[in-house]
């Protein structure tokens, strides 16, 4: 500050933690569900998967559309549930992963988007007990809705974003 001069205020952001919001969505359906955990480690990430394979029993086939992060892999299951258990539990999967700068073509991606502005807001949450209540109301209130996802962006669409060209072999 100077004489003569407006004094000016700095925010300074406080950090208090951090929480991770894995996101399981039927598009077709309607049916969303969003389960927050400490971390986003493979152990939570393993747990989640398996809770989403309960939930379909007679399931052969689950399709996954999913991030690359480290810890969606194999190996999560495995190191969580054992070879045999994590290996079948994986196999059920059919994983589809988005591309490295395409995650916004990921239906999560825009689900955590969307809990995070109809769920929290502006809003801090400094209690993760606080978070997953909050949670557990909006995945109540948005499946009484049963809001579907009609995905619309298909591979011509794709190309036609991304500019891609064909490239031709030269004989």
């Amino acid at each position: 500050m100077k004489p003569g001069r407006v004094a000016k205020q700095d925010n300074e952001y406080e950090r208090r933690g951090t929480a991770n919001v894995f996101g399981d969505i039927e598009p077709k359906a309607g049916v969303h569900l969003t389960k927050v955990t400490p971390t986003r480690a493979s152990p939570e990430f393993a747990d989640f998967i398996e809770s989403f394979a309960n939930r379909y029993p007679e399931a052969q086939t689950v399709h996954l559309v999913m991030d690359n992060l480290s810890s969606h892999k194999r190996k999560a299951l495995v190191d969580r549930f054992g070879e045999e258990h994590g290996g079948l539990l994986w196999d059920r999967y059919t994983v589809h992963y988005t591309p490295t700068h395409g995650s916004w073509l990921n239906q999560a991606e825009r689900e955590v988007g969307l809990f995070a502005k109809q769920c929290l807001g502006k809003r801090r949450l400094g209690d993760i007990r606080i978070l997953r209540a909050e949670a557990r109301a909006w995945n109540r209130r948005i499946n009484r809705q049963r809001t579907t996802i009609d995905w619309m962006f298909d591979r011509k669409k794709a190309r036609k974003q991304f500019k891609y060209k064909y490239k031709t072999k030269r004989s």
